[in-house]
């Protein structure tokens, strides 16, 4: 049985092609293809583990904490390859996760039928909370991610939030003229400005401060299985800025 990830030296391409892709007003969105040295040995183990629905947040599926090795060479391959980038400086806390989206789009919260933002708990200044996907499944209709800009002021976009976490779905859906799904595209709030199709093995990394979220267009290819469902490593680091 393989030992992955602990016998393993090497996770992460060591010399990693980083492209850019523009989400507008500065903001970028970083991919790295190629990114894991066998990633077919990170779908083997994660076959292997049992997951469960997430504590806390609002995953539409399942999760599972990182391994510290796994955890650890996610965070080295950040702050070496793409953090400078993204505005920051240096990695105060770091989570590492592998998921799966296994929500059927019916089950769905409100929260979860919009595009979200990465939040952060308290914490001192204004540090910068970049996350991570790596893709882990051949299937690109499972889908990738997108990114969005509101079309509406910022107060509506941050009433919808609150309301999402505490009416009952139908009051909220005739509130917001909005029904359960997976938000796949533009609607009457938000605008996709930039698309990342999936790929096996494709890493990508951002702002988690921006509007984003999985395309999942096939829901009807979810799967709870590792090696047939959307895989993926989810990583969240919070950092210093770096001055400007």
């Amino acid at each position: 049985m393989s030992l992955w990830p602990d016998a393993v030296d090497r996770l992460f391409n060591p010399s990693p092609q980083v492209s850019v892709l523009q989400l507008g007003g500065g903001r970028i969105c970083l991919v790295v293809d190629d990114a894991l040295v066998d990633p077919q040995a990170a779908v083997d183990w994660a076959c292997r583990q049992t997951f469960e629905e997430p504590c806390g947040f609002p995953y539409p599926g399942q999760v599972l904490p990182a391994p510290p090795a796994l955890a650890a060479r996610a965070a080295e391959f950040f702050a070496v390859h793409l953090r400078g980038a993204l505005g920051a400086r240096r990695t105060l806390s770091q989570s590492v996760r592998m998921a799966m989206v296994t929500t059927p789009p019916a089950a769905l919260s409100p929260v979860q039928w919009q595009c979200h933002r990465d939040r952060l708990g308290p914490v001192e200044g204004d540090p910068l909370l970049a996350a991570s996907v790596l893709y882990l499944f051949r299937d690109p209709a499972l889908g990738g991610t997108s990114f969005y800009a509101p079309k509406v002021p910022m107060a509506l976009v941050d009433r919808m939030v609150l309301e999402a976490q505490v009416l009952e779905p139908r009051i909220y859906a005739d509130r917001y003229g909005l029904r359960p799904g997976y938000m796949v595209g533009d609607n009457d709030y938000f605008e996709r400005v930039a698309q990342v199709p999936a790929k096996w093995n494709r890493l990508i990394a951002y702002d988690g401060g921006l509007f984003h979220s999985g395309d999942i267009g096939d829901p009807q290819g979810l799967s709870a299985d590792p090696a047939q469902g959307r895989l993926t490593i989810n990583g969240f680091f919070t950092c210093r800025r770096r001055a400007s």
